[in-house]
């Protein structure tokens, strides 16, 4: 994206007409947080859910010039908020031209700047910064050195510009030298050894560093943005005390409370293409259902809740969803689909992949805690839109009645999940009474298949029906015949 700098200020005597005054980085987050505010204009556009909690904690930090500490399980937008904090920079900032480290020409820190305004006065060259440019970003990682923080004595250098090691001009500088005047963000800060967090002691408490012994006095200007997963203090490592002590906030964030805001956070993220979106209807209740199966994830007792299970789940499987509706759509040559209940088993692989079991759920296996999550979310769904079937069976006029008698009639439902909308609605409306409750519920017609597949479902939890889901087709029969056949085949 092409940028736009202020127009004919180009030397250091022009800048200094402007009547340009410098500002710390923290200061100039902190004025332009409270331009924001009293604009009315919006702050951390697409970070969903965090309203009252996360983002109140974050404008405290940025008006108090506090370095940051966001602390949450993964998948809970840490690194997208650290991002978002550059819009709060100004546009562009000045700089010396050539400068490594952005110097402010009226406040020079590298030897190049300070020899550069000696030599040229108002006659030095002026560059100018965009924002999008002062945002250093660095994982945290075992392997990383002082040197790639800090910085190292380059012999290369050395040799070209034919200087001995003791003079300041063969450093090089490392990610933090280079992040003056921006954003550095530290993500999974305990992953750092614990002596390379001894290295940024000094940045943060005195904004100074030393290289090799060299006795720089370089005055760094950085806002610091550090992530971290609680989960990483015991499996990894830890952020050390006194590295903890000098970060004076910690903003703890948190998974949606409420369906309703990860709908809205997988209808941002998931990737749909225009195509998909055209031909395959996302019944309301599916995109629902889809959200509950996460937050069932991360109450199941087979699941490992310090290990947090990520919003990245609901937004993969919405796109396994529209990929499994598209092929049925590719196979059969239709022009529209609905996506069915019985495509939520092809978001097994997504399941599997980024949910982490304890001893009881290796036990059971990755797919059963798979199944067992989808059957607990099918459940609460089925109660949303139809009457508790425990409670029905005891009123005089038995919604499920008619149900009950069709497969107590030794009637079973075959549902191959490759059939064609039209087959697979005509063998759903087969049960008899099963349509007739869904109409009742005011389901749109296009969502006759996921409501009926749904209401099946239900009644299976609520064990007034037998279900046997294999790979490909799901069976529904009486339950007392299938718990005959369980006999039976145990024999």
């Amino acid at each position: 994206m092409a940028h736009t700098p202020p127009p004919r200020i180009h030397t250091l005597g022009a800048l200094k007409a402007s009547g340009y005054q410098p500002r710390s980085i923290k200061d100039e987050l902190r004025d332009n947080l409270i331009a924001r505010l009293k604009a009315g204009a919006p702050l951390f556009p697409g970070i969903i859910g965090f309203d009252q909690t996360v983002i109140p904690d974050l404008q405290r930090a940025i008006l108090a010039r506090h370095n940051i500490l966001l602390l949450g399980l993964r998948g809970q937008a840490k690194t997208r908020i650290a991002r978002l904090m550059v819009e709060l920079l100004d546009e562009y900032i000045p700089v010396v031209a050539g400068s490594e480290l952005n110097d402010d020409p009226l406040q020079p820190i590298s030897r190049h700047a300070r020899d550069l305004i000696a030599e040229k006065g108002d006659d030095t060259p002026i560059a100018w910064v965009h924002r999008s440019e002062r945002y250093v970003e660095k994982l945290a990682t075992p392997d990383v050195s002082i040197a790639d923080l800090i910085g190292d004595v380059d012999p290369i250098k050395a040799a070209t510009l034919k200087l001995p090691y003791s003079d300041e001009r063969v450093l090089h500088f490392g990610l933090v030298p280079r992040a003056h005047r921006s954003i550095f963000v530290m993500n999974e800060l305990p992953d750092l050894q614990a002596r390379i967090q001894v290295a940024l002691f000094n940045i943060l408490q005195e904004g100074d560093i030393q290289i090799r012994g060299f006795k720089l006095r370089l005055p760094l200007d950085i806002a610091f943005v550090f992530t971290a997963n609680p989960e990483d203090y015991t499996n990894r490592g830890s952020i050390i005390t006194p590295l903890k002590d000098r970060i004076e906030s910690q903003i703890l964030t948190h998974y949606p409370r409420t369906l309703e805001d990860a709908m809205r956070i997988t209808q941002q993220e998931a990737r749909v293409l225009p195509e998909q979106a055209a031909r395959i209807h996302v019944p309301e209740a599916a995109r629902l259902l889809l959200e509950q199966i996460v937050f069932e994830a991360r109450e199941s007792e087979y699941v490992d809740e310090k290990s947090g299970v990520s919003a990245r789940l609901s937004i993969s499987a919405m796109e396994h969803l529209m990929s499994a509706a598209e092929l049925r759509l590719l196979r059969h040559g239709q022009e529209r689909t609905v996506i069915r209940l019985s495509d939520f088993q092809h978001i097994i692989p997504t399941m599997t992949g980024k949910i982490e079991l304890v001893y009881e759920g290796e036990q059971e296996g990755p797919v059963g805690v798979a199944l067992h999550i989808m059957d607990q979310a099918m459940k609460k769904l089925f109660l949303r839109y139809f009457p508790d079937p425990d409670r029905a069976r005891d009123e005089e006029r038995d919604p499920y009645g008619a149900i009950r008698q069709w497969f107590g009639a030794g009637n079973v439902l075959e549902l191959p999940s490759d059939l064609p909308d039209d087959e697979y609605l005509k063998t759903l409306q087969s049960v008899a009474g099963l349509e007739r409750i869904v109409t009742a519920a005011g389901v749109p017609p296009e969502e006759r298949i996921f409501f009926m597949e749904l209401v099946l479902h239900g009644l299976a939890e609520f064990e007034v029906v037998s279900k046997d889901v294999l790979e490909g087709r799901v069976s529904f029969r009486d339950l007392l015949a299938g718990m005959f056949d369980d006999d039976e085949d145990e024999g």
